[in-house]
């Protein structure tokens, strides 16, 4: 078990008027392609517990980023079991004035390694353009970059 932070009022509303957060988020984790077998989203005011099974820890990650980066969640909590041991990504809050190269040269040393960003953020992000202050990103490995 694992408890992520995320900043309470970043992250894409929504679409629609779902009243029903935990079933928004799952429908949210599901559409961007996210595989996490048998997930259930429960939430207890702003924190969000996901459990389930997924066969890599990248498809976890991304279902914690997914649920994260939603309007009114600062915690999620992840019970996902994963079925890899691969080295975890870390999880970068973007700030005012960051860019994807920018924060794959602080992170990798080269800046032309944004790609390898933008790629473990899809189908979240759709360009790279497009990141915002308070959203949460995967940074993969190095070795993965």
């Amino acid at each position: 078990m694992n408890i992520f932070e995320f900043a309470r009022d970043a992250g894409e509303s929504l679409r629609g008027s779902i009243g029903d957060l935990a079933g928004g988020i799952k429908d949210r984790i599901a559409g961007n392609k996210t595989q996490v077998d048998d997930l259930k989203v429960e939430h207890d005011g702003d924190k969000v517990i996901l459990t389930g099974n997924a066969k890599s820890r990248a498809e976890a990650e991304k279902a914690i980023i997914a649920a994260g980066n939603t309007p009114g969640v600062s915690k999620v909590e992840s019970r996902i079991d994963v079925s890899d041991t691969a080295e975890p990504a870390v999880f970068y809050t973007v700030k005012s004035g960051d860019t994807l190269s920018k924060i794959a040269k602080a992170h990798y040393g080269d800046a032309m390694k944004y790609p390898a960003i933008f790629e473990a953020n899809k189908p979240m992000l759709k360009d790279p353009d497009k990141i915002y202050p308070g959203q949460v990103l995967r940074i993969p490995p190095a070795t993965a970059a």
